[in-house]
């Protein structure tokens, strides 16, 4: 079925090795939308390192006001060692940051599978990996690195504050669309908290209750994070929608990764709420960094790059063919051998673009 429709899509690769999987991710991209009869508009645009660089600032209000108008934006990476200085007053992060807040991309979703044929990659026992299928729902704008912030020295020396707040409707949302998603899955949902310790734990596990109850067609259990942090290990398979606080998410998606085989592999998604045609503005990335040890040398994985160009077709233009003809073209070339360095391969990233694109 074709679509016939046109999406206009921002571009942002940022630094380091994202714009060299960006290019891999949109040739991908615009192939399968050739396939199945739609089109994409491209309009590149700065973000991160390269911004400072440019404009002396991360990103624009221009460039914001682009990706608010699109119907998706693909960002790549952002940093690197030219602007790791954690004192400075404007930082490549702080345009990731932005961007999140001013598209109020509160879901940030990372889906984690185990490929058979990378088993052998991941430092973890394969036959705890197997059938591991699971999708991270982090919260993404609120929490402690949203919280007000202070320094001052006293009598003792030097003191630094950071302040954990949440509100209801962002604890609501976040886990409403995880039940969301549940439901289209196992049906089943972990919360992840610290409520034997903290006050906003302690509500988030009420509220979370409360959505639980009505919805009684999903399973839902209460783990504390630190006992997710060996569950994620011990028992991956396990798990199918696991949601938490921003904090919490960002720990334990990095600690996720490595069940994969690579970083590499993996996509991610910041949604924001429904718009009145039912689609959600989204970000989508891959969930390295911009690896600037490799950066120039035509060997990143782009996989990760790839497959979010595949969220983005399914989660934000509706193009749900398109997006599993991508998925399982990655899939099949990771099966093939097809495999870049960090999975024990010689594959270049160009030569990973290739295998995928002569498979959709």
């Amino acid at each position: 079925m074709t679509s016939g429709n046109v999406y206009n899509i921002t571009l942002l690769p940022g630094d380091g090795v994202g714009p060299e999987v960006m290019t891999q991710a949109t040739r991908v991209a615009e192939a399968a939308a050739t396939k199945f009869g739609f089109s994409l508009n491209l309009d590149t645009r700065l973000i991160g390192g390269c911004a400072i660089d440019a404009y002396g600032t991360p990103l624009r209000d221009e460039d914001i006001e682009a990706a608010r108008a699109s119907d998706a934006v693909l960002l790549g990476s952002v940093g690197g060692p030219k602007w790791d200085n954690p004192s400075a007053a404007v930082r490549p992060e702080q345009g990731l940051l932005k961007i999140r807040k001013e598209l109020g991309l509160f879901a940030n979703l990372r889906p984690v599978t185990a490929n058979e044929a990378l088993l052998v990659a991941s430092p973890i026992k394969e036959n705890r990996l197997r059938g591991t299928d699971m999708l991270v729902v982090r919260e993404l704008t609120g929490g402690i690195y949203f919280g007000d912030r202070k320094r001052w020295t006293d009598e003792q020396g030097r003191v630094a504050m950071d302040t954990l707040i949440y509100r209801e409707y962002e604890v609501r949302r976040i886990v409403e669309l995880a039940f969301e998603l549940a439901r289209g899955r196992k049906g089943r949902v972990t919360s992840v908290d610290k409520a034997n310790v903290l006050d906003s734990s302690r509500m988030w596990r009420e509220i979370t209750t409360e959505i639980g109850a009505a919805n009684p067609d999903i399973t839902l259990e209460h783990m504390l994070v630190d006992a997710m942090t060996m569950k994620l290990i011990q028992q991956p398979g396990a798990y199918d929608v696991i949601v938490t606080e921003n904090m919490f998410g960002d720990i334990l998606t990095d600690e996720a990764s490595v069940l994969g085989g690579s970083i590499g592999l993996l996509p991610s998604a910041s949604l924001g709420a429904p718009a009145e045609n039912g689609r959600r503005i989204g970000l989508y990335e891959p969930i390295h960094g911009s690896a600037p040890d490799i950066a120039g040398q035509g060997i990143a994985n782009p996989a990760g790059m790839i497959l979010s160009a595949a969220m983005m077709m399914r989660m934000s233009l509706n193009e749900s063919e398109a997006a599993a003809a991508i998925e399982a073209a990655v899939d099949n070339a990771v099966n093939d051998g097809v495999h870049t360095g960090d999975l024990g391969g010689s594959a270049s990233t160009s030569e990973f673009g290739d295998a995928v694109l002569t498979r959709v």
